[in-house]
């Protein structure tokens, strides 16, 4: 039977199953000061309902070629003037949770320094671990940006096709989690064709069933043909007024690393509820090429390197993280200073929240400089 931890973010007694109750149990190894400490596995303390802080620092922990960039010190030569406090802090903990010697952390100053930006992360108040993702990447991208020259036009396939460059700046994150969406717009009078261009860093996906579906139906439900009317009529530049359209996404760029938030949280007018389906997700050789479009299809297939977890329902919750270690090549589970090897076949839950796939195999991060 498994024991009772230490009362969460909530005051509730959680079970963590993820750490126990597994029929092969020899292949759990709970993480103790008796073992040896392993590189990337280091449980963070939760400073008052900031297991959503801990759950997404643990799996940008686990994508090496981020970590491995603030370990050489290549960031610093990048930060920009007056604003590399949070990414400083953010160089700092991957430090500490790459190469030092404690089983635990404290991720104090980081969230001191995204607090001072983000006051809300300040607050001893849950937050959604999706937001505070994007917030994160933003901040990292504003404060080691470079700027580019911008082109204004890339010829598609046709003469009167042109589709916009994703920006002109530059950074590790945008190397790294940057996307771009093309929308195809076809007015359904004259049937005219327009684009529009749309950069992500995480896709937002729609979930098409209440009881049990697959990652790639979820996908395949983002990116069907959609129609507008009504209100969410087109202007049409032929037409000269508006008109139905049909709408289909593809995906113009490809991310090296792509995140996708699960949208569990639907609201139908004034009621709000978490939707529990189970989602089956691979961990390798997911293939996103029937969603890119074909003249960009550089990264088709990827592999699971991380995962949100959220437990519990709208008003209260808690968060955990399953992230495979680049040493070791094993799972781990991380529930703030918790964390246990798990089973290849623990990381499929239905409690999936977030989940981070890389179209190429990460090596170890070598640290260049030290602090």
């Amino acid at each position: 039977m498994a024991s009772r931890c230490p009362p969460d973010d909530f005051k509730i007694y959680y079970v963590l199953t993820e750490c126990t109750d597994y029929s092969d149990t020899s292949s759990v190894k709970e993480s103790s000061m008796s073992q040896q400490h392993s590189q990337g596995v280091t449980g963070l303390r939760n400073l008052g309902n900031t297991c959503y802080m801990n759950a997404i620092l643990q799996c940008l922990c686990s994508i090496t070629p981020l970590v491995e960039y603030f370990l050489s010190g290549k960031y610093i030569t990048a930060l920009q003037k007056d604003s590399g406090e949070a990414a400083t802090a953010f160089a700092y903990l991957m430090t500490d949770m790459w190469l030092g010697d404690s089983d635990c952390v404290s991720p104090e100053v980081f969230r001191s320094a995204i607090g001072k930006i983000y006051p809300a992360f300040l607050k001893r108040t849950q937050q959604d671990a999706q937001e505070f993702l994007i917030y994160v990447l933003n901040e990292l991208h504003e404060a080691l940006k470079k700027f580019h020259r911008k082109k204004t036009q890339e010829k598609g396939l046709t003469t009167k096709c042109y589709r916009k460059v994703a920006s002109s700046e530059s950074s590790i994150i945008t190397r790294l989690f940057e996307g771009q969406l093309n929308y195809d717009i076809v007015c359904l009078k004259c049937e005219n064709c327009a684009y529009k261009n749309e950069v992500f860093t995480v896709l937002s996906l729609p979930i098409p069933s209440e009881c049990e579906c697959s990652l790639q139906e979820c996908l395949g439900c983002f990116f069907q043909q959609d129609t507008l009317t009504w209100n969410n009529q087109i202007h049409c530049a032929f037409c000269e007024s508006k008109q139905d359209a049909a709408v289909r996404a593809s995906i113009a760029k490809a991310p090296k690393t792509v995140i996708f938030h699960l949208k569990r949280f639907d609201c139908q007018g004034r009621v709000k509820r978490k939707l529990r389906t189970d989602i089956h997700y691979p961990l390798n050789n997911l293939d996103l090429s029937p969603y890119i479009y074909p003249l960009f299809r550089k990264h088709p297939k990827y592999s699971l390197c991380g995962v949100v977890n959220h437990f519990g329902d709208l008003d209260g919750g808690h968060y955990t993280a399953f992230c495979k270690n680049t040493v070791s090549q094993t799972w781990y589970s991380f529930d703030d200073t918790r964390v246990c090897e798990i089973p290849d076949s623990a990381v499929q839950t239905a409690a999936a929240y977030l989940l981070f796939y890389s179209c190429q195999p990460f090596s170890i991060p070598t640290p260049k400089c030290k602090y």
